[in-house]
């Protein structure tokens, strides 16, 4: 079959995940400006106390748990096209309101409603990608976070850009709200393949068999969000703490990181190595990453640590988790990818949670203590992934 006809498709699901990388990093770039919206104290420096914002972020990974366990059987059901609307249905009200937005619950519920259009897109875009480019599967749902992260590369220039020609934070976000409706609009018209293929008719026959493997998946889901959540939402306190003069180029650095990580992934995938490789390794290296950050305190570090984490965290981690689970039950795909993207979701809640708390009783070394806590986290996911390798590594993960 000739599955040319649903490029544009692809390009309209890639673009739904560049925008999705718009909307779980910019409420972090904006900590100042919408704490001091939200009524939030002034601390001695003259700048507001944010830890009521890092809690708002976390909500966004509550509206993923809560949406996932409907996300995944609905993309198998109704088919790809129609989650894919849903999502952006949301994403659209995320964009739009939070502008508008004077306390933090407000807030809150439209972050549960981003959660929920990013569990509504996962369902639809990596079961779709990968059943578009079936020959290079895992290499294609690694595309999706090479979408998300161009986005997060040119959010901060955006900002810094915007800032200086004097516009307003809440245009950005109104601007993001007219792409989004663009790119529903293509969706809704464009063709997508059947869902599941010709396994869709034996769907009913065939329940999912929860196997060691497909648990030691779902924890990885859960360690490697944790390790880049964390980072990514807490790492300009960590800049200003140790003297780094503009804290938003670490995100740049961390999604340089990122990019670069999917491209060399895509080779060495391409040249054979297997996933699960990558997905022992790449934690290792973030840990010493961590580390050396704790260990070293000085401005570049986090630059350098920025770039690190993004390559071996935030590099596509997470989706050769989650492709190597579809390929164990293909005919489930929207309901496989929703349980290791579950697992990610709790993740996503609990650890910026603790993230927040630890911001708040740590004072100013509270960067520091997040890092000890991200180590833990990383080191937990070493361990699952060692494990999986020794288990599974000279055979078919299943």
């Amino acid at each position: 079959m000739d599955k040319r006809k649903y490029y544009p498709a692809a390009v309209a699901l890639y673009l739904t995940y560049f925008i999705l990388g718009i909307s779980v990093t910019i409420i972090g770039q904006y900590k100042q400006e919408f704490a001091g919206a939200w009524g939030a104290a002034r601390l001695a420096d003259g700048t507001f106390e944010v830890s009521r914002v890092v809690t708002v972020i976390a909500a966004s990974g509550l509206g993923r748990l809560l949406a996932f366990p409907v996300a995944g059987p609905f993309s198998d059901r109704f088919g790809r096209k129609k989650s894919a609307l849903v999502g952006m249905l949301f994403m659209l009200a995320f964009f739009a309101a939070i502008p508008f937005t004077t306390s933090a619950a407000q807030a809150y519920v439209l972050l549960i409603c981003g959660g929920m259009a990013n569990s509504f897109l996962d369902t639809s875009v990596t079961p779709s990608c990968m059943e578009i480019f079936s020959e290079n599967g895992a290499v294609a749902n690694l595309f999706t976070k090479f979408s998300l992260s161009i986005a997060q590369l040119l959010l901060p220039a955006a900002i810094i850009l915007s800032g200086n020609a004097g516009i307003t934070y809440h245009t950005l976000f109104f601007a993001v709200a007219v792409l989004s409706a663009a790119d529903m609009a293509a969706i809704a018209v464009l063709p997508f393949p059947e869902s599941g293929g010709s396994a869709k008719k034996e769907r009913k026959k065939d329940r999912i068999r929860i196997s060691p493997a497909l648990l030691l998946l779902m924890g990885i889901g859960f360690t490697s969000s944790a390790t880049f959540m964390i980072f990514m939402n807490c790492n300009q306190e960590l800049g200003a703490l140790y003297g780094l003069q503009n804290p938003q180029l670490i995100q740049s650095f961390y999604s340089a990181g990122i990019i670069a990580a999917i491209l060399i992934n895509s080779v060495l995938i391409g040249r054979g190595v297997k996933p699960i490789r990558i997905l022992a390794a790449y934690p290792t290296v973030a840990f010493l990453a961590l580390l050396m950050m704790y260990v070293v305190r000085a401005p570049q570090i986090c630059l350098a640590g920025g770039f690190l984490i993004g390559f071996f965290a935030a590099g596509g981690v997470l989706q050769l988790a989650t492709s190597t689970a579809n390929e164990m039950y293909p005919e489930h795909r929207g309901t496989i990818t929703a349980m290791v993207m579950f697992a990610s979701s709790i993740s996503n809640y609990a650890v910026i949670n603790v993230a927040g708390y630890l911001t708040r009783i740590g004072g100013t070394e509270g960067p520091r203590y997040i890092l000890l806590f991200n180590m833990a986290v990383t080191l937990a996911g070493i361990l699952l992934a060692l494990i999986l390798n020794i288990k599974y590594g000279k055979q078919e993960v299943r």
